[in-house]
């Protein structure tokens, strides 16, 4: 009753996650109803039933109602599995492209599966979205005998998969693919100069697995197709010069810790070291790049926290999993100065040939739907980026897990000294402990303590996370202290007692359930949330607790300390309101910060993407039809027509389509480039008072537009000049010789977030004081002899001083208690 009238009460105010399940419920009774008939059923009859609704144009009401009958048991006789109402009415929900939320442990993997199953019987194609290979792969594996007995096709792709694979499982009317590898292959379908080489079908249904985390998270990561043009390689004297410069005095590092530069002594000692060059000449150039990325991998990226060295290799760590990212690298030079700085191989570099982000991918389906853990808290965003709506399933089971309050501290070591004895006075009691970590530096810090401490305990980092399914399966099982980074998005299941529970599950029932252990709050309270769900899955008895501390990145990083005059017990535990209330302002304005990435994102790609879709159109005519020919033959008529005896029709034809998409292509490739410089130097101009009138999102469509106005028509007369001089023989164009060769090889990678952080901390500027700590009381009074600012950690203190004069706290406390709807008018 409770949750029908929040239900209402949400509906009433007209928030995300207001759907009303109400019709779907009634669906669900009358799926229930069905039921019956069905158990009879041989397996033969039951696909033979499934068989006969088979459709086109989708499943109607009653339709769908057989359908979840014979689905539900074709779940029980196969994997034992009896779908509950609540995962019926996922599926319904997602049958109408809706985003269902659903806590962990409450079977959204075959509530998506049932989804799917009824979108294929129905005559659509879907695509299961996971957020990484071991998922798909899991996936399709475990719930192939359901789809088997439904008469479902079902499939998946990896990054290990060929080409023809590839090609092969999205025949499947269902493949479960990581959305990285459908992006790189839409990408890689684009470049295609053969229609036989294309591995991609048309986009029909999206069913996106965690998609909080894959449509909003992952949505600033644009995914990236390159071709290999040269080797990045530093100048070893670079890399040996940069490692004898000093912090503040050769050169500074920003209070945020993203951005560094060199001092006027720091630049004339470098000059000075390259035998007295100018850096700042044209001709310099290159190389004052190499020193600005150089000192920015030397000083600001950490072995461990922003990468790993593996097998003689530098490999990016995602930060939103706590997993090797294999196919994401820096751009712009970082990567190679990351490797110099490791002294491993450097890898080949290249120009992008294309791009596209995770919101234009899923712009390609007709059909979009979802499940995750956390939807509500992004329903805004859903609705906003993707018009979908999310709808709030309740558990089978009451959750009935007991959330202690955040426990914050003063300094990061009181923290960990605070944690250490709280696991260790948790573990005597035999209860099983699932500790969340933010990093693999922190996770093997924390495992060093709790070895000290006599504590045994399993790690799952990124080093070891081929190891996660056996390392997380028995997490709740008696005695174990799992550690693990990024815990919130590893997707998979933990069970008190075990895999099976068959590991003293009673014993975990009494001893309270699984204990989750924040060791700090995430950018996002979703993020903790997700953490958090691990413990009480399906009415299990659980608990959890975060903690934190003033000088936690978090805090350091999105809030400002001024007038803050904390009052530590002698453990260096805070409680005062106003100290608590900084925590959840940091937290606020890092949530707030990515919101405004993704929308900064999305609103710079939106045109970009207009402009790609015009270019495909042609490419896709010059690619299928004789456009090219017949446009090469207005343009080069007596070339044309002297080829024509020379070599044949079939030959010229082809010649003329691969030297038209080879410059089309190279156009674009250009365009991006020129898009990428521009769209820096836009914010730069901003910045100096450049654009008076404009914002900078304008300026840069004017620029964009005025530069792709003419890239088509340009592109055929690079075609006609090349046509008219390529070497054409009756083997065919000889592209090499022609002077048009292609990439001799290409790759795909994720680009991550702007390393130098330009882009981000502009926002992060409009919003660190935006909002404010409004929740929190107003702070006692303190006498000014009372308080040393040393007892702040140093990360906190004189923070004000380096920050730009809009953003100093003249007078926190008069805004303390700045209410909601300033703080939009501020936002806006």
């Amino acid at each position: 009753m409770a949750l029908k009238i929040a239900s209402r009460f949400r509906r009433l105010l007209q928030r995300p996650g207001s759907i009303d399940l109400g019709p779907y419920e009634r669906l669900t009774q009358l799926v229930g109803e069905a039921e019956d008939s069905v158990l009879s059923l041989t397996d033969e009859e039951l696909t033979e039933a499934v068989a006969e609704l088979r459709t086109t144009g989708g499943l109607h009401e009653d339709e769908q109602i057989e359908f979840l009958a014979l689905a539900r048991d074709a779940g029980r006789r196969t994997i034992g599995e009896r779908a509950f109402d609540g995962q019926v009415v996922g599926a319904l929900a997602m049958l109408q492209g809706r985003v269902v939320e659903m806590a962990t442990g409450e079977g959204k993997t075959l509530a998506g599966a049932i989804a799917a199953a009824g979108y294929a019987v129905g005559g659509r194609r879907v695509h299961v979205l996971a957020v990484n290979d071991y998922l798909a792969k899991r996936d399709a594996e475990w719930m192939g005998p359901v789809y088997e007995l439904l008469g479902v096709t079902v499939s998946h792709v990896g990054q290990a998969s060929t080409p023809d694979e590839r090609r092969e499982a999205y025949q499947a009317e269902v493949c479960y693919v990581p959305v990285s590898e459908i992006g790189f292959d839409v990408l890689r379908d684009r470049l295609v100069t053969d229609v036989a080489d294309r591995v991609t079908v048309e986009a029909d249904v999206a069913l996106v697995d965690e998609a909080d985390s894959v449509l909003i998270d992952e949505a600033r990561v644009p995914m990236v197709l390159a071709g290999a043009t040269r080797n990045e390689a530093l100048d070893d004297d670079v890399v040996q010069l940069v490692r004898t410069l000093r912090a503040g005095v050769d050169f500074e590092i920003d209070g945020d810790g993203r951005t560094v530069a060199l001092t006027d002594k720091g630049t004339d000692k470098v000059e000075e070291a390259l035998d007295g060059i100018n850096l700042y000449d044209d001709e310099n150039l290159d190389r004052l790049t190499q020193i600005n990325v150089a000192l920015h991998a030397e000083m600001l990226l950490r072995k461990d926290v922003d990468y790993l060295v593996r097998d003689g290799k530098v490999s990016l760590i995602n930060n939103n999993r706590g997993r090797i990212a294999k196919l994401q690298r820096w751009p712009d030079g970082l990567q190679a100065a990351v490797e110099a700085k490791e002294a491993v191989p450097v890898s080949d570099s290249g120009e992008v040939l294309d791009s596209i982000t995770v919101q234009s991918l899923i712009k390609r389906y007709k059909t979009l739907c979802g499940m995750t853990g956390t939807a509500v808290v992004v329903g805004e965003s859903l609705q906003e980026f993707y018009d979908v709506e999310v709808a709030v399933v309740p558990p089978n089971k009451p959750n009935i897990r007991k959330d202690e309050p955040d426990r914050l501290y003063l300094t990061v070591d009181q923290k960990n000294e605070a944690l250490v004895e709280h696991i260790a006075e948790v573990h005597e009691t035999g209860r099983p402990i699932l500790i969340g970590t933010h990093s693999v530096e922190e996770s093997e810090q924390l495992s060093d303590q709790l070895e000290a401490a006599g504590i045994e305990h399993v790690v799952l980092n990124a080093k070891n996370d081929a190891e996660e399914a056996a390392i997380i399966a028995e997490a709740g099982v008696p005695g174990t202290v799992t550690v693990s980074t990024q815990m919130a998005g590893r997707g998979t299941d933990i069970r008190l007692g075990g895999r099976d529970e068959s590991h003293d599950k009673d014993k975990a029932l009494e001893l309270g359930g699984l204990y989750v252990i924040g060791t700090g709050l995430h950018a996002s309270r979703r993020l903790d949330d997700q953490l958090r769900g691990r413990a009480g899955r399906q009415g299990d008895p659980g608990g959890s607790l975060f903690f934190a501390s003033l000088a936690d990145e978090l805090v350091t990083r999105y809030s400002v300390s001024s007038g803050l005059r904390p009052h530590p017990d002698d453990t260096g535990r805070l409680t005062d309101r106003k100290s608590i209330g900084m925590l959840e302002h940091a937290q606020r304005v890092a949530d707030g910060a990515n919101a405004e990435l993704h929308r900064t994102t999305w609103q710079y790609n939106r045109l970009t993407g207009q402009q790609r879709a015009i270019l495909l159109e042609t490419r896709e005519k010059v690619l299928t039809e004789d456009l090219a020919a017949t446009e090469l033959a207005e343009r080069s008529k007596e070339r044309y027509d002297e080829l024509l005896d020379e070599v044949g029709e079939d030959v010229v034809k082809n010649a003329a389509r691969r030297i038209a998409l080879r410059h089309l292509d190279r156009r674009w490739t250009d365009h991006l480039a020129y898009l990428a410089d521009l769209r820096e130097g836009i914010h730069l101009r901003s910045l100096a008072g450049g654009i008076v009138h404009l914002k900078p999102i304008d300026e840069f469509n004017k620029s964009a537009i005025a530069s792709f106005d003419t890239l088509i028509e340009d592109a055929w007369k690079d075609a006609a000049e090349t046509f008219g001089s390529a070497e054409i023989t009756s083997e065919g164009l000889d592209e090499e010789a022609s002077g048009i060769p292609r990439p001799t090889a290409t790759w795909t990678y994720l680009v991550n977030d702007n390393p130098f952080g330009t882009e981000a901390d502009r926002i992060l500027g409009r919003l660190r004081n935006a909002i404010k700590p409004g929740s929190a009381a107003e702070p006692e009074e303190i006498l000014a002899e009372e308080f040393d600012e040393d007892d702040l950690p140093e990360e906190l203190r004189d923070v004000d001083e380096d920050l730009p004069e809009e953003l100093r706290d003249a007078d926190d406390d008069a805004d303390d208690d700045a209410d909601d709807d300033e703080v939009e008018k501020k936002k806006d």
